[in-house]
Order: C-alpha cells, then sequence, then structure tokens
C-alpha cells in the first residue's frame, strides 16, 4: 500500500472530506487546507508528495498558491477547476501545475492520475537505469540526476512536467510521438486524458528553448501525427 502524502486543499467539505476519504482508502496519508493561506502553511510543513489543489478559493485562489509553490518544490500539482473556460486550465499549466481536472469528473479517474503523477515523480527521482545523466542534443542538455536543463549553458527554468516533456524527447530524439503516446509516456496514463494538456506543455517548451517559437528548430510539429525532437 502507498504511503506517500498528499495535500487536498479544497474548500467545499464535503468535496474535501470525499477525496480524503478515497485517498485514504487507497492508503495515502492525506492533509487538508481549507482556503489559499493555509495550503501554503500546510504544504512547507508537511512536504508532500502530491498537491490536489482548487482553483477557487477562500484568501489565495489556487493560482496564486500554485505561482507560489513552484518557486519554492517542485512537487506535483494537480488542479481542480468548476469552470470550464479553456483560460483556466491554460493559466494553470502556464504557472507550473501538472495537469487539471473539471468539476465534476470522476474519483476513479482521479485516483488514476494520482497514482500515474507519483509513479513519473518517482522515476524522475530514480537513479538513470542506463547510467546516462547527461544527455546534450544540439544547444540542449539534460541533466537527468540533477533534474536539471540547460539552453547554450544557460538554466531553463522549467515546470517538472517540461522537464520530463523535454527530458522524453530528448532520449528519443527523432522519433515521432502522438499526443495519447506523450500522455501515457510523460504523464503516466493509461487511459484517455485531455490531449491539449500536452499541446499547453509543448507551446511553453518552445517559448523557453526556441530561438523562433513559431517556426520551431528543436520541438517539431509532424501534421496529423504528433511531435517530435530534432537537432
Amino acid at each position: 500500500m502507498p504511503d506517500d502524502k498528499i495535500l487536498v486543499v479544497e474548500d467545499d467539505a464535503n468535496l474535501q472530506e470525499t477525496l480524503k476519504y478515497n485517498l485514504h482508502k487507497e492508503g495515502y496519508d492525506v492533509a487538508t487546507a481549507s482556503d489559499g493561506e493555509q495550503a501554503l502553511e500546510v504544504a512547507r510543513k508537511e512536504k508532500p508528495a502530491l498537491i490536489i489543489l482548487d482553483i477557487m478559493l477562500p484568501k489565495l485562489n489556487g493560482f496564486e498558491v500554485c505561482r507560489i509553490l513552484r518557486k519554492e518544490m517542485t512537487v506535483p500539482i494537480l488542479m481542480l477547476t468548476a469552470k470550464v473556460d479553456e483560460t483556466d486550465k491554460i493559466v494553470g499549466l502556464e504557472i507550473g501545475a501538472d495537469d487539471y481536472m473539471t468539476k465534476p469528473f470522476s474519483i476513479r479517474e482521479l485516483l488514476a492520475r494520482v497514482r500515474a503523477m507519483l509513479r513519473r515523480a518517482k522515476m524522475v527521482e530514480a537513479p538513470s537505469a542506463t547510467g546516462l545523466t547527461s544527455i546534450k542534443i544540439g544547444d540542449i542538455e539534460i541533466e537527468t540526476a540533477r533534474h536539471r536543463a540547460s539552453l547554450a549553458s544557460k538554466e531553463l527554468e522549467l515546470s517538472p512536467k517540461e522537464f520530463d516533456l523535454l527530458a522524453f524527447l530528448v532520449r528519443n530524439k527523432g522519433l515521432v510521438f502522438s499526443r495519447e503516446q506523450l500522455l501515457e509516456k510523460v504523464w503516466g496514463y493509461d487511459f484517455a486524458g485531455d490531449t491539449r494538456t500536452v499541446d499547453v506543455h509543448i507551446r511553453w517548451l518552445r517559448q523557453k528553448i526556441e530561438a523562433d517559437p513559431s517556426q520551431p528548430k528543436y520541438l517539431v510539429t509532424v501534421r496529423g501525427t504528433g511531435y517530435k525532437l530534432e537537432g
């Protein structure tokens, strides 16, 4: 049984209790917070392995909490939104959330995503099975052991999921992957997820590694198929 600590940040008491109950059933240690300020306090104290973070919160909203936490820790963050507005989802990803789910959602799917996110986080922390700790493609260098990436020797400021995606594509240089394959390989989802998550992360990686993101040199779109990394 897992023993990872998960922080649930949700001001709806019924939903908070539902999430806590189901996560406990899966064997997780669960901490909770009901507003943004409390979320920061608990996260700093408990050092959770993963945070489930609602957007609409008292005191500090989820965007503000995510923005602050991203400056302090690399914990995976799954954002919850009651809004169907695409802007909310994109903003969440842009400020460093690893993924999002729109309410109402299936508890079964949420638990699957939690398992996948934790599994990926542990794979990143584990030593490379191949023994390769540094991979260089053109001006891009990935240091897997240190979880760092650089462009022309200048360190890139990447979210954990941006790093995972870039590292995966660097390791598989020249191979084309569909959005669904990237969801499975990088996010760890073995079910149909929202492929827009992949597109947003690709777009933001291009902003950070391409001289001209509109004409990418590294992260290339293969029309009708997906993406590949060239160098």
